[in-house]
């Protein structure tokens, strides 16, 4: 499967946070690799979309659109450069 990057998540994260997110930069939990959003590999063929780091490629960021609420779990992924919505 064939990874994205993050450009490909921003308009769903635009909707959730209510800012232009694919710049913000963020540190993976997981081996402490930091990256702009955009810098993030995306798989889109589940459900949502699967958010992995450039680096390790664990799951850094899981986005699920619903009907009503889209969920986005990004407690892998630590915001560095800006106050983001948590």
């Amino acid at each position: 499967m064939e990874a994205l990057d993050g450009n490909a998540i921003a308009g769903v994260l635009f909707e959730y946070f209510g800012a232009e997110m694919t710049d913000a930069r963020g540190v993976c939990a997981h081996c402490g690799a930091s990256a702009m959003i955009a810098e993030l590999e995306v798989y889109m063929r589940a459900p949502g979309a699967v958010v992995r780091c450039w680096n390790c490629h664990n799951v850094v960021i899981v986005v699920v659109p619903g009907r009503e609420v889209t969920r986005v779990d990004h407690t892998a992924f630590k915001f560095v450069d800006r106050t983001a919505p948590v």
